[in-house]
């Protein structure tokens, strides 16, 4: 269902903008809100009072009316904690000026079209809002762009001249708004004043409609001067009359304005470009600083990918609106092809919902094009640096649509990341170059990383890429079972993990689980294929011989005849006592109380137990575990691991589940089943990336 109304439209955040180029949020009343385009991310933020508004008037010019082109707002009424709480909703929302009573969000990215009514209103609106999102055209899929089309349709008996406005704020505190126009638009560039490159930031608003009025500047005052000579001037005045300052301001707004003619049954349309650039940005999360402990060393900046294509923001506007026709034609394809697929309408919700991550602040791109996400977003930082690489295991959207982002992935983690041992650290510093981490490897990112480079070699075909990357790729895979792998992973060379074994779950397991064993599994075939593509015949028999080896320990030793566990005595301690470098084993796993091993699944049913065969089934790569088998844990996980019900369950852990929701936990143990005293960490949680894997 992509149509939401009333309160189901309160939560909506439909992000506007290119692949790392940060986003605007379009809010499910068509509000603009979550204004991330400054170099991170700021949830919650509104950019001012940035707007689009309409008004309908007569052929006299009288004022029949005039609204804000947004539904109502249904949240935070009495303002927002850390805010303005206590002040009641913030006036970025304009929710106190004239709106229309009746919106429906109907949203199927990476478009969002927004239909409005209202009694006094003499015409049915209808924005439509989206930023250009091509497969395979990653270039122009990373414009700092937002596009909005309004559609006003005369429901009226007489002819009505309507107007669209767009008011921008602009952020800087020393700003400068200036009108400017070129062969086919027109529109108001918003600039900071700044001796550094480094701090530079400006937008601009355009339109290819060029007859019409704007005003560079709102009337500056106190109070709310400024707004109130806006209002009035939208509704008292049938142009607006430009204002210009001779000297910068702090967050001034600008107007740009189209009007048409248009009779009864009729429809009118306008379009306007919301562009923005930020060239630089910099690492704030572990930041060089300068001797002025206050301020960033150049070394920590970087430019963004977008900033190498465009001057600025007027130079992204006239490159949009210069090629809109076919920008808007390929971005429409995409979804109405996506949308008219015979999948279940939940599945294409889901896909197509989980893209526009891609859009937000999550991501960025490097001034070589190379991509870089975080895990996700906090209020005004990124969560979890460093695309990393157990994390993005599960997104398997980016390596179709835009294959050459996924490969600079690869090239990245096999430049940057890993050491003459094979030795591979699963989160990418900023800027690249800077000194890795020297927190051990984890099992799932790297054994996750040969399985992506084999996947995306399929994907492009190019066996010279593939040759430029495999002696990295082969030392990572073959460090499992290295002398240089301090945590043993498999240090017997029999293909079974044994050893100490760091995962996504932010803990290490010791013994063998069908979950880490499968990525295992699954990388030693992906590395057998790519060994025999390069007629590396030693290699890749030595790589199906361990992969035959560990698959028939998984189907012996690990399945319990309902679904798969980890293979490992939670009562010796012995197990924890060889680990010691980088944090001692025993301090930290040993449970003293319960004379325990902490953190493990033991013989818990746990959801990515299949997460290898998940992969293989993906990249053409056939059983890696006993079909009848995994048949079977496939259904004990739906029967365990599904509560349809979380009212009345336990999570001490993150809450993204609640109520009379239904979810799939992380590991279940079932009446009958031993439960570590103190499970592994999540064991609660509905985590839905892992959801969508199981199912």
């Amino acid at each position: 269902m992509s149509i939401y109304t009333g309160r189901k439209t309160d939560y909506i955040s439909f992000p506007l903008g290119g692949i790392g180029t940060g986003s605007i949020g379009l809010g499910g009343n068509g509000r603009l809100l979550d204004c991330e385009i400054n170099g991170r991310p700021d949830k919650g933020s509104l950019n001012g009072r940035t707007h689009i508004a309409v008004k309908a008037e007569t052929e006299d010019d009288k004022l029949i009316d005039a609204r804000i082109l947004n539904g109502d707002c249904n949240t935070a009424y009495s303002g927002q904690y850390g805010l303005n709480y206590g002040h009641g909703l913030p006036g970025g929302t304009m929710a106190g000026f004239p709106h229309f009573r009746y919106c429906s969000f109907d949203g199927r990215f990476p478009i969002a079209v927004l239909s409005f009514q209202e009694d006094n209103f003499p015409g049915k609106p209808e924005l439509t809002a989206y930023s250009p999102f091509i497969p395979l055209n990653d270039r122009d899929s990373s414009i700092p762009c937002a596009v909005f089309e309004i559609d006003i349709k005369n429901t009226s008996s007489m002819t009505i001249y309507y107007t669209s406005v767009f008011a921008l704020c602009n952020s800087n505190k020393e700003c400068v708004n200036k009108y400017f126009e070129f062969d086919e638009m027109r529109g108001i560039y918003l600039d900071c004043v700044t001796d550094k490159d480094t701090e530079r930031f400006n937008m601009a608003v355009a339109t290819d409609d060029l007859e019409g009025s704007y005003q560079e500047y709102w009337y500056r005052g106190g109070w709310s001067d400024a707004v109130e000579t806006y209002w009035r001037n939208l509704t008292e005045m049938s142009e607006f009359h430009n204002r210009n300052y001779n000297s910068p301001g702090k967050e001034d707004h600008c107007t740009l304005v189209s009007k048409k003619r248009c009779a009864p049954g009729e429809t009118v349309s306008f379009r306007f470009i919301l562009t923005w650039s930020k060239p630089y940005t910099y690492n704030y999360w572990h930041p060089y600083k300068t001797e002025d402990v206050n301020s960033v060393s150049a070394d920590a900046f970087w430019k963004n990918y977008y900033a190498t294509l465009f001057a600025d923001s007027r130079d992204s506007a006239k490159y949009c609106l210069e090629n809109i026709f076919r920008l808007r034609r390929d971005t429409f394809r995409f979804r109405d092809e996506l949308f008219s697929s015979t999948l279940p309408e939940e599945v294409i919700d889901a896909a197509s919902a989980n893209l526009s991550v891609l859009r937000t602040a999550t991501c960025m791109r490097l001034e070589n094009s190379e991509f870089y996400g975080w895990e996700g977003l906090n209020q005004t930082t990124g969560s979890c640096e460093g695309t990393c690489t157990h994390v993005w295991n599960y997104a398997y959207a980016m390596c179709f649509l835009f294959p050459a982002l996924e490969r600079s992935i690869r090239e990245t983690d096999y430049k940057y990341n890993i050491d003459s041992d094979g030795w591979m650290r699963f989160r990418t510093a900023l800027p690249l170059g800077r000194p890795k981490s020297s927190f051990r490897a984890c099992v799932d990112g790297q054994m996750g990383g040969v399985i992506k480079t084999y996947r995306d070699f399929l994907i492009c075909g190019d066996i010279d890429w593939l040759r430029s990357i495999w002696p990295e790729v082969k030392l990572s895979l073959e460090y499992a079972w290295s002398d240089a792998n301090f945590d043993g992973w498999d240090a017997d060379f029999d293909g079974v993990l044994e050893g100490r074994q760091h995962h996504t779950l932010d803990m290490e397991l010791f013994g063998p689980s069908s979950w880490l064993e499968g990525m295992y599994l699954c990388a030693l075939r992906c590395g057998e294929l790519m060994a025999d593509i390069l007629d590396e015949t030693e290699s890749a028999e030595k790589y199906h011989e361990l992969f035959e080896k560990g698959k028939r320990y998984c189907d012996r030793k690990l399945f319990n005849g309902k679904w798969y566990i980890q293979n490992v005595d939670l009562s010796d301690k012995s197990i924890l006592e060889e680990y010691t470098k980088y944090g001692n084993a025993v301090d930290t796993y040993w449970n003293e109380e319960a004379e325990e091993i902490k953190y493990q699944i033991g013989e818990g049913c746990a959801i990515d137990q299949l997460l290898g065969q998940w992969h293989a089934n993906i990249i053409g790569l056939g059983d890696i575990f006993d079909k009848e088998q995994r048949k079977t844990a496939l259904r004990s996980l739906y029967e365990n691991n599904f509560k349809s019900d979380m009212r009345n369950f336990y999570n001490p852990f993150r809450i993204y589940c609640v109520n009379s929701e239904s979810g799939t936990v992380i590991c279940d143990y079932p009446e009958g089943v031993k439960k570590p005293t103190i499970p592994i960490p999540y064991t609660q949680e509905t985590m839905h990336g892992f959801e969508y894997a199981l199912a």
